[in-house]
């Protein structure tokens, strides 16, 4: 079985990558039956959380959108959790949540050489962000093994390979920044990504990366190769019928999802991130892709008003979303079938993950399931934090706010500790927050 060998842990706004050894696959416990679609209630909140999070934040609270939620679906504690914000990587947890409840934990992307009834050849891929070279090389000796469309000997000339991917022009959303494309943490978004198509910096052209790969592994067989780019829309509406079931002559499979949305969540791969957004929509326009992210939330019953999706990483300065809108989603996620798998993607505090320096040593340590999320000027973190009185989904961002990471630990050590509310108010809740 492909497991991901290194995992790459490329921070939002960071220069340059960082290597770690890759965490071991969890394995979670049995999924939970369905339980209905949860609704955030206002109208029962905690005076006291209410407050300790108000004195948390000081007076930096037009920075700041936080929201506590129980299990129940109770707001406890609130400020400024409808206003709409930069999100930075806590964007993945819509698109990670998106992917597991359309593709499910054993989902896994395909790069397949195939031959069609005519005998021509082509690669076609679904983004696998572990594809390395040495697979390549493989497609590269069945290719010379088959020697090209059909009639032609092998040896008899250049074996013509069509290379079925994404134009130029959608490599990178459009709105990511030009300088955050040429790092390793913004490289392009392609079907056939050779190592997520990065190096110690983004490769500018996966295109032409991939045709030296495999031509060089033609020739040193003594082979030559002509190898020809094909868009992916026009190539499926040009095929006839019979080419629709083609033979697969190789295939290679990617890690399953639940190895995937952890290298997206616990470290926060844009490029993972990306792909399974576009997979899970079936779609690789990233503004289809992105609608269909938001009318996939807006199914799931949440409370979606501000929320703009421009991309599934986060890299977008242009998405939007809110405080509530995020708590929602983990509470939402957190009575979904698998659940177990979307909680098990995430970084712990203290110990793994983009929060594995976060915490050491204090009550949150090994109790927080979360998500990190920095750009230049915003600060995010939401995730499942564990109390004596079960779950609490919280999360917060900040857009502007100074020493946001004091700021977060406060709230979660004042969640933790006040998850006991003596005074919770005893009146009755009002509708829920309409989706």
């Amino acid at each position: 079985m492909k497991r991901l060998n290194v995992l790459f842990a490329f921070g939002l706004g960071l220069s340059s990558p960082t290597l770690v050894a890759a965490q071991p696959l969890l394995s979670p416990p049995p999924p939970l039956q369905q339980q209905g679609l949860p609704a955030l209630q206002l109208g029962r909140t905690c005076p006291e959380l209410q407050t300790a999070i108000r004195s948390a934040v000081g007076g930096q609270a037009s920075a700041w959108s936080i929201s506590v939620v129980d299990a129940r679906g109770q707001l406890l504690a609130d400020v400024n959790g409808s206003t709409p914000r930069i999100p930075a990587s806590n964007q993945k947890l819509i698109s990670t949540a998106f992917a597991l409840d359309r593709l499910g934990p054993d989902f896994r992307l395909k790069t397949q050489l195939l031959r069609h009834s005519d005998g021509s050849l082509e690669i076609v891929g679904e983004g696998d962000p572990d594809l390395s070279i040495a697979e390549m090389q493989k497609f590269a000796m069945v290719v010379l093994g088959q020697g090209g469309s059909r009639g032609e000997q092998p040896g008899s000339g250049p074996i013509r390979l069509m290379v079925r991917e994404e134009p130029p022009q959608r490599w990178w959303p459009s709105d990511w920044h030009p300088a955050d494309r040429s790092y390793a943490y913004g490289a392009p978004i392609t079907r056939l990504a050779l190592t997520s198509n990065a190096l110690h910096m983004a490769v500018q052209n996966p295109a032409a990366r991939l045709q030296r790969v495999l031509d060089t592994s033609v020739r040193q067989q003594g082979g030559s190769l002509q190898m020809v780019m094909v868009n992916p829309e026009q190539r499926q509406q040009a095929m006839s019928r019979e080419d629709q079931d083609p033979v697969v002559l190789h295939s290679e499979d990617s890690a399953p999802m639940h190895a995937l949305l952890s290298l997206a969540n616990t470290e926060s791969h844009n490029f993972t991130a990306e792909v399974l957004m576009r997979e899970a929509a079936d779609d690789w326009d990233v503004g289809r892709a992105s609608m269909a992210n938001t009318q996939w939330m807006q199914q799931q019953g949440l409370p979606i008003q501000g929320m703009r999706i421009r991309d599934g990483s986060g890299l977008s300065r242009a998405n939007r979303v809110t405080s509530r809108t995020i708590a929602a989603l983990l509470l939402r996620m957190g009575r979904h079938p698998l659940a177990s798998y979307y909680q098990a993607s995430m970084a712990i505090a203290g110990q793994r993950g983009t929060l594995r320096y976060l915490y050491r040593g204090t009550p949150l340590q090994g109790r927080f399931w979360g998500k990190t999320g920095t750009l230049s000027g915003v600060r995010s973190i939401s995730g499942i934090l564990d109390t004596a009185t079960g779950p609490r989904y919280v999360s917060m961002i900040s857009n502007g706010g100074s020493a946001p990471n004091s700021v977060m630990g406060r709230v979660l050590r004042a969640t933790q500790s006040l998850s006991r509310c003596l005074s919770l108010s005893a009146s009755v809740s009002q509708p829920a927050v309409p989706g």
